[in-house]
């Protein structure tokens, strides 16, 4: 009995010491991300919130959402 308490105790430690901390984890996804952006799936990548580009052959800008937390294409108005 005592041999299976010992290799119960020896595992749950061996468990706790494998994992890392969580707070480690969110600081460094707080500190990568970006600000609002569109994607351009012509294009294979990001666009910062007023760059210009043309997809499709329309020309648009990438403005920020009303929250302000995505980005959204919009054509130019005439």
């Amino acid at each position: 009995m005592r041999t299976v308490l010992a290799l119960a105790s020896v595992m749950l430690l061996a468990a706790c010491a494998s994992q890392s901390t969580a707070p480690e984890k969110v600081a460094m996804a707080s500190a990568a991300k970006p600000g609002p952006q569109c994607y351009s799936g012509d294009h294979g990548r990001f666009f910062n919130v007023e760059e210009k580009t043309t997809i499709a052959g329309v020309a648009v800008t990438c403005k920020a959402t009303s929250d302000g937390k995505a980005g959204q294409w919009m054509g130019s108005k005439h």
